[in-house]
């Protein structure tokens, strides 16, 4: 079975605009290529979960989502890095309901599992918020809390949920690479 890391998107690897539906707006955050590419290259599968409920706020298509996904990929390939598989959640359960696939719901990690063969128990997470690495503990994996500007106040008990933090993606990068040499 593979390993994965599953990323988020907004504030992870782009910078975080809001409800983005125009793909020109699309900026991708200081190092972010660089650390998919380093992904890529240990084997990892890389893979974008994220939730998107400006789609069930009407205030972007899936169309509109989808041509940001394209121009994501566009602009990792252009620095010899490529995400996997991309997933989204585009509801928001004030509107459409309670769903399985909103982050922290597991859904959407489950399906990535059916379809890439992956272990999630030695996969890892990596996303700006606790909603983004909290599905670690749910599978035994290891959630990294990139905490960028913030002062780390969405830091998750680190012991009862398995997360640490780390500066940027670049950062949450390197913490992989060491568990992963530390486990060979």
């Amino acid at each position: 079975m593979k390993r994965a890391v599953f990323l988020d998107r907004d504030g992870t690897i782009i910078e975080d605009t809001g409800y983005l539906k125009d793909p020109d707006r699309i900026r991708l955050l200081p190092g972010a290529a660089k650390a998919i590419a380093r992904i890529n290259a240990t084997g990892l599968v890389a893979i974008v979960v994220t939730n998107q409920s400006g789609i069930a706020r009407g205030l972007l298509s899936e169309t509109e989502y989808q041509g940001t996904e394209r121009r994501l990929n566009e602009l990792l390939a252009a620095s010899g890095a490529r995400i996997d598989a991309h997933y989204h959640c585009p509801h928001l359960p004030e509107r459409s309901g309670p769903c399985e696939c909103r982050k922290p719901g597991t859904l959407l990690y489950r399906q990535a599992a059916d379809r890439f063969d992956i272990d999630l128990g030695r996969s890892w997470w990596v996303g700006d918020r606790a909603r983004d690495v909290l599905p670690a503990a749910a599978f035994g994996g290891r959630g990294i809390l990139v905490l960028g500007d913030s002062d780390g106040a969405e830091l998750p008990d680190t012991t009862e949920h398995r997360v640490t933090a780390a500066r940027d993606l670049t950062d949450a990068v390197e913490h992989i690479v060491t568990e992963l040499g530390a486990r060979s």
